[in-house]
Parts: C-alpha cells; sequence; structure tokens
C-alpha cells in the first residue's frame, strides 16, 4: 500500500509590518534561502514534504500595516516527500492534477490582530488549490531586517496554517479498523520566508 500526503500550501506570505523608522518597502521571496512546507496525520504518525519551486512579494506599510499585500504562487509538480512513487501518484488526477491545475495561489486580502511591538498579526486570504479557492487565515511572524554580507537588505518572515484538504478536492483516504483512516484531513502548513528589497518607496 502506498501511503500519501497532501500539501496545499499556499502560499504565501508570512506577514506584514516594518519596525517603527523604517520606510514602505517592496520585497521578493528568496527561493534559495525560503522553505514551503507542511505535514499531514498518517496513520499513527506524521509524514512531511516541501515544494521546490514557488515565488511571491511582500509589501508593507509600517504606517499601515493593515494595508500589507502578499501574494505567492507554488508550482505544484515539484512537490517533495522524499519518496518518489507518492510525490508521483500526488502529481496525478487523483490528487493535484498538476496538467490542469499547475499552481497553488494565494492572495492576501486584509492583516488584523497586530501585535503591540508589530511582530505578529493574522494575514486572511484567499488560497486556491486544485482549482478550488477557499479564505484562509495565516498566523504570520516578522523577524527582522537587516543586510546580508555583500550589503543586500533582507527581510525574515514565518508564517502558519491549517487547512482541511478535503474543502479543495482532496478525499482520497482508506478505511482502517475501528473506524479509523489511513490520511488525516487537516494539513499543517509551514513558510519560513527571507525575502530580498525589490523596491523603497519614499
Amino acid at each position: 500500500m502506498r501511503m500519501r500526503s497532501w500539501a496545499p500550501a499556499a502560499l504565501v506570505a508570512a506577514t506584514l509590518l516594518v519596525p517603527a523608522g523604517s520606510h514602505a518597502a517592496s520585497y521578493k521571496i528568496d527561493e534559495s534561502h525560503t522553505s514551503v512546507g507542511f505535514r499531514v496525520r498518517h496513520l499513527f504518525t506524521s509524514v512531511e514534504g516541501r515544494f521546490k519551486e514557488f515565488g511571491g512579494t511582500i509589501e508593507f506599510d509600517p504606517e499601515k500595516p493593515e494595508e500589507a499585500k502578499v501574494q505567492g504562487t507554488i508550482e505544484t509538480k515539484t512537490i517533495d516527500t522524499n519518496v518518489a512513487d507518492r510525490d508521483e501518484h500526488l502529481r496525478s488526477s487523483d490528487f493535484f492534477n498538476v496538467a490542469e491545475h499547475p499552481q497553488i495561489k494565494f492572495e492576501s486580502t486584509k492583516v488584523v490582530d497586530v501585535s503591540a511591538d508589530k511582530k505578529t498579526g493574522k494575514v486572511h486570504g484567499n488560497l486556491t488549490i486544485h482549482g478550488v479557492t477557499k479564505p484562509v487565515v495565516l498566523d504570520a511572524e516578522f523577524h527582522g531586517v537587516g543586510a546580508d554580507p555583500w550589503g543586500n537588505k533582507k527581510a525574515g518572515f514565518s508564517a502558519r496554517t491549517t487547512i482541511d484538504r478535503r474543502d479543495y478536492g482532496l478525499t482520497w483516504n482508506k478505511a482502517l479498523e475501528a473506524g479509523n483512516v489511513l490520511v488525516g484531513n487537516d494539513v499543517d502548513i509551514r513558510l519560513d520566508i527571507e525575502a530580498n528589497v525589490i523596491e523603497d518607496e519614499e
């Protein structure tokens, strides 16, 4: 029996604000220093996976954090659960159907519940998987802004959410004894993002 898992992910983005005293900026997600991961229960344990290709932008104004904007896409064909046969099946029409739905998409709609220190908040947005769009809320955290050793301005973010895979048409499962099922319905998504500044606004 092959084990399967789901990774929506959505993508993306994890946040909101820049510390007091800094100016508004737009950032592009740095794919080489970012991870888009997921975890789903399988029988008595959990299976973890990730997507290898994705992109997106994060924009914020420190004076108006509620107007922050996040946009991201994930290439579904790049799903990786460290088992080639399982990954191939996840790409098929039984699951993500990458031929017809090559991307997972996320677009923010608002930011709320920003903490007093402007380090955390909730990013509301629309997540599209397998041609289905549903609202989600990301618990986001801002880790800071600074320059790398080569003088490039960077920003760090993280975000988490949990979705029910059935909401997006990912319904495959196997019944087990005592009414249990092989794969859990809840999928935990974790985004750890490093982003490069692409535009500064005075």
